[in-house]
């Protein structure tokens, strides 16, 4: 799951978003369609009776469940019938064989820039038409318009985003440690050894998933080096082999170095997927397997649909602590992509556009949209009320997920590039001159094509 991507300033959320996000539950009725029965339409949509569309996405579990009601207003004000499809962790894979063997999805939402940028340059990927594009230019920011593009061309509406940098705790563990929420990575790593010093293993890491190991590289780097020498390494205009990336490996190596700081050591962190760092952490809370873990607002789906952990109460969180610089906010996102040409396709498009379909999954809770028009009274409590205000309040002032930025070879492929890389750091550390050289081979060759 990825909240996987541009001169841009880095977005921070209020420390009172997060605050906020500390002291409340997430949990959300069950209110999607009653949602969309109290709010009047926005957007006129074709009739579409007898019309049959697919859509692909990665989402499962609660995610898919919340999309499917999303879907299902569509189907009622439209009267066409939509089948949603999983694509698996490697939306590019499964694209390209669909696309290759001549059945593509209607649409698919692309969870990277890069590999959305790869889909236009193939010609997979369809324009939208002035309908969707309409709603756009309504309800979104240049930003989010422009990470939705190529060459000119609109291709993609960000239907659902992410903050991924947040830290979640065991509140009961931090209390008997008697460690706080860490403002710098120097006060985060003297907690980690206080934590470890009252018995528990402090920080859980998912490196079985590469993608996890980005982010943590992309929030040091953003405090780090700042914005701009971000967005010049998300292109590929400075090399991994930069100073810069060296600083920021040996920042990170300063964790991943002291073994006994990480649940399960290097090597048990390399064998811990992205669900299980969140479990260690919030599945005993009497007796957890280690007492903070790192990732976006998406963890709290993780706590809730995984663990009997109340957020706000067992379960905290606040920002990921300023390494040199401002503290970082990295977002990530899913784009709506065209790929077959069709009035239905468009007028799915433009529906995910509007106000109308991010109410739905809003209400559901575990979701942020970035539609300036949709009212923060749609989400569930006060503290995704306050990351949505922060989110649109922001405007273009935001930074997008580096891996996701790139071409999927190098920042989206299990086993391979940045996130193959950089699992080899997690187990050797001191190599920081290795993993650059790594890192810049994986990035030209993925670039150069």
């Amino acid at each position: 799951m990825r909240i996987s991507h541009g001169a841009r300033t880095a977005l921070a959320l209020g420390s009172a978003a997060v605050l906020a996000l500390a002291t409340a539950g997430c949990a959300a009725e069950d209110e999607g369609s009653a949602w969309a029965k109290s709010h009047k339409p926005t957007v006129e949509l074709p009739k579409l009776k007898g019309e049959k569309l697919q859509v692909a996405a990665v989402w499962t579990g609660g995610e898919e469940e919340n999309f499917r009601k999303v879907l299902d207003e569509f189907e009622r004000r439209t009267g066409a019938k939509v089948e949603f499809v999983p694509t698996g962790d490697n939306v590019a894979t499964y694209v390209g064989s669909k696309v290759e063997g001549g059945a593509p999805p209607d649409i698919v939402m692309v969870p990277q820039v890069g590999v959305l940028r790869q889909f236009a340059e193939e010609g997979w990927v369809k324009p939208l038409g002035p309908e969707a594009r309409a709603e756009l230019k309504k309800n979104f920011s240049k930003g989010w318009r422009d990470l939705g593009s190529y060459e000119g061309k609109q291709y993609g509406v960000y239907y659902k985003v992410a903050n991924k940098s947040l830290i979640w705790y065991n509140t009961q563990a931090f209390r008997d440690a008697g460690v706080g929420e860490a403002k710098t990575w120097k006060e985060f790593l003297a907690d980690a050894q206080a934590l470890s010093d009252s018995g528990v293993d402090p920080v859980s890491v998912g490196g079985a998933d590469g993608w996890v190991l980005t982010d943590w590289f992309e929030n040091i780097y953003l405090s780090q080096a700042g914005p701009e020498k971000y967005d010049q390494l998300a292109q590929h205009k400075i090399k991994w082999t930069d100073p810069t990336v060296k600083r920021a490996l040996t920042t990170l190596g300063e964790l991943f170095e002291q073994r006994h700081l990480i649940a399960g050591g290097n090597k048990g962190a390399l064998q811990t997927d992205f669900p299980k760092s969140v479990t260690q952490i919030f599945g005993q809370l009497a007796d957890p397997e280690a007492a903070l873990v790192f990732e976006a607002d998406f963890v709290g789906v993780n706590i809730e649909g995984d663990t009997k952990a109340r957020i706000g109460k067992d379960a905290q969180v606040y920002p990921f602590p300023k390494v040199d610089g401002q503290p970082p906010v990295v977002t990530g996102g899913d784009a709506a992509a065209i790929l077959k040409q069709g009035k239905g396709a468009q007028a799915l498009a433009t529906f995910l556009a509007s106000r109308d379909a991010a109410g739905i999954w809003a209400s559901e809770g575990s979701y942020v949209s970035p539609n300036r028009n949709l009212e923060l009274s749609a989400y569930p409590n006060a503290p995704q009320r306050e990351i949505a205000k922060a989110l649109v309040g922001a405007g273009d002032d935001f930074r997008f997920d580096m891996s996701d930025q790139a071409p999927a070879a190098f920042g989206g492929t299990k086993g391979e590039g940045e996130w193959k890389a950089l699992q080899d750091f997690l187990m050797k550390p001191n190599d920081v001159e290795g993993a650059q050289r790594a890192l810049e081979a994986a990035a030209s060759k993925a670039y150069e094509k």
